[in-house]
């Protein structure tokens, strides 16, 4: 590659020459520089780099990428909700990560499959436990923005080893859920992306 990378356009017995092997020798390293993207060929006028062009158009893609324009509905619940109703408001959902909000529709926690198991365990009434007793709260919780790109928002979620993020935005109030961003909605947008280059 870098042979032709500094030398190119150049042909294949030069590059061969070069490296004081036969044209029938690299000819199979050729091909798949050439079909992976990091070499072009022309008929008599021989290879000449490329730069991966489809793997910088993707990087440049994932980059561009924002939350808002990937995010789902949140699904929300009031603090003074019982664990209980948390728990079956969860299931109805079918979701991994519940949202919980203030009085102001601000968010004041987060509740996940563990802080619900956890809570089930050690024989309490459910339905006499609000989930602002068993929540994540601020200043713990991780969120994002519709602004963030995905990648950005990827990283904090293997960082912190969390399925689901709240997108926010500031309100008079404080922190208002506007939706929110799964490892499904990411994975979803670069399966897309792949799509988009057939690959």
């Amino acid at each position: 590659m870098e042979i032709v990378k500094y030398n190119g356009p150049i042909t294949g017995e030069q590059i061969a020459e070069r490296l004081d092997l036969a044209r029938a020798t690299i000819r199979p390293d050729l091909a798949i520089l050439t079909m992976a993207g990091f070499l072009d060929a022309r008929p008599r006028v021989g290879y000449f780099y490329s730069g991966k062009k489809i793997a910088q158009s993707m990087a440049d893609g994932m980059v561009d990428m924002k939350v808002g324009d990937f995010q789902s509905i949140p699904v929300v619940v009031n603090e003074n909700m019982s664990v209980y109703d948390a728990i079956c408001q969860m299931f109805l959902e079918d979701v991994g990560t519940l949202f919980v909000v203030d009085d102001h529709h601000c968010l004041a926690g987060v509740l996940s499959r563990k802080d619900l198991l956890r809570s089930s365990i050690g024989g309490v009434d459910m339905d006499k436990i609000p989930v602002n007793v068993i929540m994540t709260r601020m200043p713990n919780i991780t969120h994002c923005s519709k602004h963030d790109s995905l990648l950005q928002v990827a990283k904090k979620m293997i960082d912190n080893q969390i399925d689901a993020l709240p997108v926010t935005e500031q309100g008079e109030k404080g922190l208002e859920v506007i939706g929110r961003i799964t490892k499904t909605n990411i994975t979803g947008a670069f399966v897309a992306l792949g799509e988009e280059y057939d690959l």
